[in-house]
């Protein structure tokens, strides 16, 4: 993962390269607190492959590239 200040930081990087999936810090943080928020929890069990997916919907995050296996 990398971070970037803007979609023009991404591409001056990738210098012509095609880009692979970029999404907002912001998503991002949505993400990964609805991804890691209730590992703390006493009762606290892995979610299951369709939990995880939901979780990647609830933040926007469809499509191909998304879906997990």
């Amino acid at each position: 993962m990398l971070l970037f200040r803007s979609e023009a930081h991404v591409h001056r990087w990738l210098a012509g390269r095609e880009p692979g999936v970029t999404i907002p810090i912001t998503t991002l943080a949505e993400l990964s607190a609805a991804w890691w928020g209730d590992r703390l929890l006493p009762d606290w069990r892995p979610h299951s492959r369709e939990q995880n997916q939901a979780i990647l919907e609830s933040v926007g995050l469809t499509g191909p590239f998304w879906r997990l296996g």
